[in-house]
C-alpha cells in the first residue's frame, strides 16, 4: 500500500504541478519546478488564485524571506480560495510553508474540482458524475472502449483516441490503431492532444499503462482538459446547429403554411364543383335513375364527404400545428391569405350542408311523386281488371233459359274470362313496378294481384263448374230409366271423386266411386271398363259414369245376370254351397228355398254342392244361355254386371261378402263397459273374408295410436277419447275408418264396402272420422270434431 500511495501521490505531484504551470505560463509567469518549494512562500499561489479567480488579490509580499511574511501570503491566498466558496479542509499556512505534500495536493484537487471540473455538466450530472457520463457517451460507439471510472478504464490509450476521434475524426484514424498498443495508442493520444488540440499532456505514459491502478484524480484533471477543449468546439459546433436548427425550423413553417394553403384552395374547389353538380343535374323520370340518383348521393356521403370531413379537420391540425411552432419559438403568428382561413372552410361547409339537405329533399320528392304515379296507375289497373271479374260473375249468375241455350251463353261468358289473363299480367308488370319503387302501401285500391288471380281463378272455376253442371243436366234429362234420387246420388258421388274438377274421372277415381256406391271390381276387369269407357266416350264424362251405373242398376232378372250373381256368390266355382250362400248375406228363407230346388250332390266332407247353373237351364224356358260371340264381349259384359242383384237392399252386403268375427264385438264391449282397454285396431283376415282384432292396447299415449295405423295399408280403429269440458272429463267413442291414400286401390275398395258390415255392429259410437292421411286424425283434430275445446282438452297425446 505504501508503495501504491507514494507512485499515486507522485503521479498527483507531477500532473497538479502540470497543470498550474498551464495557467502560469498562460500569464507570462514561469513554471513551477516543485510544489512544495514553488509554493511555501505563497507568491506562486497568490499568482494562481489571481489567474484562477480573475481578479487581483492587492498588495502582498513578493519577496518574503522571514516566515511570517511567507505566512501572510499564504494566508491571503487561502483566505481567497475559502470565499470562493471552497471548503479546505485541515490544511493552514504552516501546512504549505512546511512542505506537507499530502495536504498540497489536497488542496491544489479542491482546485482542480472547483475550477476545472464543477462546472462540467452533462444531462444533469456535474463534476466528476457528469464528466464520466460525457465520455461514456462520447465513448459509445466504440466496442473496445468501456469507461466505468477514471483509472483502469483508460490504461490501454483506447478511450483518449477514442475521445479525439470521435470530436476529430480528422486527426487519427482510430479503426486502424493497433488494439493491443496499450502504450503507443496513449502516446498517440497525448501528441495528438497536444499539437492539435492544445491540450498540455498532465500525465505520462507510464501512468496510465505501467500503473497497477492509475491515479484517479490525475487521470480526471488531465481528461477535463479533453472536456474543455473539445466544449468549445461544441459550442461552435451549437452555434451552428442553432442556426441549421432554426432554418429547418423555418423551412418546416414554411412547407406547412403553403401545404396549408394549397389543400384549403384544393378543398373549397371541390365542395364549389360538387353544389355547381348538383344543381346541373336533371330527373329522367323514372324510379330506377332517381335510385341511381339517391345511389350516388349515398355513396357521396359515405366516401367523398367523409374524405373532405377527414381534410377539413386534418387543416384546423395543421394550422394549430404551424402557430404552435411560431409560438413556442415567439415567432410572429402566421395569417392565412383571405379566403384561406378556417372560418371560411367553416362558411363554405354550412354552404355544402344546406346544399346537401337540398339535394336529398329533391331525391326523395322524386322518388315519392314517382311512387304516387305508381300507385294510381296500379290502382286503375286493378279496379278496371275487378270490374270485368265482377260483370263476368254478374253474367254468369244471371244465365237462364233452355239447357242449350244457356250453354251457349256461358261458353261466350268463357271467351271472355279468357282475354282477362292477358290482362291481369299487365296488372301484374304494374305491381312489380309498384315493389321495385318500394311501394308497400296503396290508398287507392283495395286489391292486389293476389287478390284478383284469386277471384279470377273463382270466376274460372265457376264457370267450368257451371259448363259441368249443365253437361250433366242435359245428360240427366236424357236418362229417363233413372229416378230423380238416383240422378242426384250419382251426380254427388261424381263430383266428390272429381277431385280436380275436370268433369272428368281418371281410372282410380272411378273405382273409388264406384265402391263408395257398393260396387266393387277386380283389378283386371276394372281395367276392361275403362278402357272401353275411353274408347266410347273419350273419357270418364259423367255421362260416361251414368250410362254405366244404369247398365249396373237396371232391376232385371235375365238367365245371364242370375248365371254372373250365383257365379259371384260361389267365387266362381261351378257350385255353390250353402256357406257361400250365408257368406253372401242372403236371406235365410231365400237359402231355405234355394237348398231344396237346386240340385245338389254332397262332397267328401258331407258337404252339399248347388248345382245353381243346371237348376238355371230347367228354370228358364231357352235352356240354351248365349255364351257371347267372343271373349272380349264376354268380359265386358261381365264387367257391367259384377255384383248379384238379387234384390236392393242386399247390394252393399254382397259387394265384399265379409263378415264380422265375434271377437270384434267382445273386443269392442271390453273397452265400452270394461273400460279395460284404450284403443281397439280391426284388419282383413289373410282370406279376405272376415274382419278380426288386429290389436288391443291399454296405452294411454294418443301417439301409441296413430304409430299402429299402418302407412300403406286400410284398417278400423275404435278409441275411447277422454278430454275435458265446462263440465268436467268427458269420454266419447270414436270410429276411424283408415285408408291412406298410399294403400292399393283394391284394398281401399275393398275396406270402403266392408266398413259398414263393422261399423252397423258397433252400437255407442259417437264421432265418426274418415282418415286418408295422418294429419286427418292428429290428437287436435280428433278433439274439435268431437266438440272439445283444443286449448283445455286434457287427453294425453
Amino acid at each position: 500500500m505504501d508503495s501504491l500511495e507514494t507512485l499515486s501521490r507522485n503521479t498527483q505531484e507531477r500532473t497538479f504541478c502540470k497543470w498550474l504551470n498551464t495557467k502560469l505560463e498562460a500569464n507570462g509567469y514561469p513554471p513551477m519546478t516543485s510544489l512544495v518549494k514553488d509554493l511555501s512562500d505563497g507568491v506562486r499561489l497568490i499568482q494562481l488564485m489571481e489567474i484562477m479567480g480573475d481578479t487581483s488579490l492587492g498588495r502582498y509580499n513578493r519577496n518574503p524571506r522571514m516566515r511570517v511574511q511567507k505566512a501572510e501570503n499564504v494566508n491571503k491566498a487561502l483566505e481567497f480560495i475559502t470565499s470562493r466558496g471552497v471548503k479546505l479542509t485541515n490544511i493552514g499556512p504552516e501546512d504549505i510553508i512546511d512542505g506537507n505534500l499530502k495536504l498540497i495536493l489536497g488542496m491544489i484537487w479542491t482546485l482542480v474540482l472547483r475550477f476545472t471540473i464543477a462546472d462540467i455538466n452533462e444531462e444533469g450530472l456535474s463534476a466528476k458524475e457528469g464528466l464520466l457520463l460525457w465520455c461514456q457517451r462520447k465513448t459509445a460507439p466504440y466496442k473496445e472502449v468501456d469507461v466505468q471510472d477514471f483509472s483502469l478504464s483508460w490504461s490501454d490509450g483506447l478511450a483518449l483516441c477514442a475521445l479525439i476521434h470521435c470530436h476529430r475524426p480528422d486527426l487519427l484514424d482510430y479503426d486502424k490503431l493497433d488494439k493491443l498498443d496499450r502504450h503507443g495508442n496513449t502516446q498517440l493520444a497525448f501528441d495528438v492532444a497536444a499539437q492539435s488540440l492544445g491540450i498540455p499532456q498532465l500525465l505520462e505514459v507510464a501512468d496510465l499503462c505501467d500503473s497497477d491502478r492509475p491515479d484517479e484524480r490525475s487521470v480526471m484533471t488531465y481528461v477535463a482538459s479533453y472536456f474543455h477543449a473539445f466544449s468549445s468546439q461544441d459550442q461552435a459546433e451549437t452555434v451552428t446547429r442553432r442556426i441549421d436548427k432554426f432554418a429547418d425550423l423555418m423551412r418546416s413553417i414554411w412547407v406547412s403554411r403553403n401545404d396549408y394553403e394549397r389543400r384549403v384552395r384544393a378543398l373549397l374547389a371541390a365542395l364549389t364543383e360538387t353544389q355547381e353538380t348538383w344543381a346541373l343535374v336533371k330527373f329522367a323520370g323514372t324510379y330506377a335513375d332517381v335510385k341511381e340518383h339517391a345511389a350516388k348521393f349515398a355513396t357521396y356521403k359515405q366516401t367523398t364527404k367523409r374524405t373532405w370531413v377527414t381534410e377539413k379537420q386534418d387543416l384546423a391540425t395543421l394550422l394549430g400545428n404551424v402557430q404552435t411552432k411560431l409560438k413556442t419559438y415567439k415567432l410572429r403568428p402566421y395569417v392565412p391569405p383571405p379566403g384561406l382561413a378556417l372560418s371560411d372552410i367553416d362558411d363554405a361547409w354550412e354552404v355544402l350542408l344546406v346544399s346537401e339537405a337540398r339535394r336529398s329533399r329533391a331525391i326523395n320528392a322524386k322518388i315519392r311523386e314517382i311512387q304516387e304515379t305508381l300507385r294510381k296507375k296500379f290502382a286503375a289497373l286493378a279496379d278496371g281488371f275487378h270490374e270485368r271479374l265482377r260483370a263476368a260473375s254478374l253474367e254468369l249468375s244471371a244465365v237462364e233459359g233452355p239447357l242449350e241455350e244457356q250453354q251457349r251463353q256461358i261458353e261466350g261468358i268463357q271467351a271472355r274470362v279468357t282475354d282477362l289473363s292477358g290482362a291481369l299480367e299487365t296488372v301484374e308488370a304494374a305491381e312489380a313496378e309498384c315493389v321495385a319503387a318500394k311501394v308497400e302501401e296503396n290508398d287507392y285500391t283495395v286489391f292486389s294481384c293476389q287478390d284478383l288471380e284469386f277471384e279470377l281463378e273463382l270466376v274460372v272455376q265457376s264457370i267450368a263448374k257451371k259448363i259441368s253442371f249443365i253437361d250433366n243436366q242435359i245428360v240427366s234429362r236424357n236418362m229417363s230409366n233413372l229416378t230423380p234420387a238416383q240422378i242426384e246420388q250419382f251426380e254427388s258421388t261424381f263430383r266428390y271423386f272429381d277431385k280436380d274438377e275436370t268433369n272428368t274421372l281418371n281410372l282410380s277415381e272411378m273405382a273409388a266411386a264406384l265402391a263408395s256406391l257398393g260396387i266393387v271390381y277386380a283389378d283386371e276387369d276394372l281395367d276392361i271398363i275403362f278402357d272401353q269407357l275411353l274408347q266410347e266416350y273419350g273419357a270418364i264424362t259423367f255421362e260416361a259414369f251414368i250410362n254405366l251405373l244404369v247398365d249396373i242398376t237396371e232391376d232385371q232378372t235375365s238367365p245371364d245376370q242370375l248365371r254372373e250373381a250365383f257365379q259371384g256368390a260361389a267365387s266362381n266355382k261351378p257350385y255353390v254351397t250353402e256357406l257361400d250362400l250365408r257368406l253372401a248375406h242372403i236371406p235365410a228363407s231365400a237359402i231355405d228355398y234355394l237348398r231344396e230346388v237346386i240340385p245338389s250332390t254332397p262332397n267328401d266332407a258331407g258337404e252339399r254342392e248347388y248345382d245353381y247353373d243346371a237348376w238355371l237351364d230347367s228354370v228358364f224356358e231357352t235352356t240354351h244361355l248365349s255364351r257371347y260371340s267372343s271373349e272380349d264381349n264376354r268380359l265386358f259384359f261381365l264387367s257391367l254386371h259384377p255384383i248379384p242383384l238379387l234384390s236392393p237392399q242386399y247390394r252393399v252386403e254382397m259387394s265384399s261378402g265379409v263378415g264380422v268375427n265375434p271377437e270384434c264385438l267382445e273386443a269392442y264391449q271390453k273397452l265400452k263397459l270394461g273400460k279395460k282397454l284404450k284403443y281397439i285396431i280391426f284388419t282383413l283376415n289373410k282370406e279376405k273374408t272376415e274382419i278380426v282384432v288386429e290389436k288391443e292396447s291399454i296405452a294411454g299415449d294418443y301417439e301409441d295410436f296413430t304409430e299402429d295405423l299402418p302407412a300403406t295399408e286400410c284398417r278400423w280403429a275404435v278409441y275411447d277419447l277422454e278430454f275435458n269440458t265446462d263440465d268436467g272429463k268427458r269420454n266419447k267413442l270414436v270410429f276411424v275408418s283408415w285408408s291412406p291414400d298410399t294403400a292399393k286401390i283394391k284394398d281401399k275398395m275393398v275396406a270402403s264396402s266392408s266398413k259398414e258390415a263393422l261399423r252397423r255392429s258397433l252400437v255407442g259410437i259417437a264421432v265418426d272420422i274418415q282418415a286418408t292421411e295422418f294429419s286427418e286424425v292428429e290428437h287436435e283434430t280428433v278433439l274439435i270434431k268431437a266438440g272439445a275445446k283444443v286449448a283445455k282438452a286434457g287427453e294425453k297425446k
